[in-house]
């Protein structure tokens, strides 16, 4: 199986890593690296829920080295991980906050920060060698949230599955093998302050989730 985490100074995609080497120019204190999955402390066997992002955000994951941590939708996210058990702890929007996860584990479909937030397509698809045995490496995981179309997409591809016939929406829900795959609309700022997303959306895909693992 190919390793689901990418050296710290991987090559693959050149954009990408001129982009990073960039900002590590610039703001050397900062992680600027591929951005590894955040992992519960029980490990891998304790992992039931599996959430994809987009790509770490420019002053977010790609600052700190923590998915969704400094920015807005992490605040929003582990809000909601934390209401919903998926989470314990505090989240500070810092990678020493202490905040730890419960059965769940986030990724992003593409671990490097993009220019503008926008990924190429064969960034994407030069990613998913990453994201496919990220998804094969949690032996105990019943579910995968994807966070945006692209994310949504690209986790289709790497469960082997059709885009045609698992079409991105909010709240939608299939199926591939063992594995009931739900989606959303990105928890970004964008998206909460243009109505695109709401907390109260946001929370019924938790809801959903969490009624179809059955936690108490």
């Amino acid at each position: 199986m190919e390793s689901p985490e990418p050296s710290r100074d991987c090559p693959l995609c050149p954009r990408l890593r001129d982009f990073r080497e960039l900002w590590r120019q610039r703001e050397p204190v900062w992680f600027n690296a591929p951005v590894p999955t955040f992992m519960p402390p029980e490990g891998e066997g304790a992992v039931s829920l599996l959430i994809v992002g987009l790509a770490p955000g420019l002053r977010g994951a790609n600052r700190t080295g923590r998915p969704f941590t400094g920015d807005y939708a992490g605040d929003l996210l582990y809000r909601t991980l934390i209401a919903f058990g998926f989470a314990r702890g505090n989240y500070h929007a810092r990678p020493d906050d202490g905040l730890e996860l419960a059965g769940t584990a986030i990724t992003n479909a593409v671990r490097c920060v993009p220019p503008e937030n926008k990924p190429l397509p064969a960034e994407i698809a030069t990613c998913r060698n990453f994201l496919v045995p990220t998804i094969d490496r949690f032996p105990q995981l019943r579910a995968v949230l994807t966070l945006g179309a692209i994310a949504h997409q690209s986790t289709v591809r790497a469960l082997g599955e059709r885009n045609s016939v698992m079409k991105f929406r909010h709240g939608g829900r299939f199926r591939s093998g063992s594995i009931a795959l739900f989606s959303s609309y990105h928890c970004s700022r964008y998206n909460t302050n243009t109505g695109v997303l709401t907390e109260e959306m946001f929370v019924g895909v938790f809801r959903d989730i969490r009624d179809f693992l059955a936690i108490p």
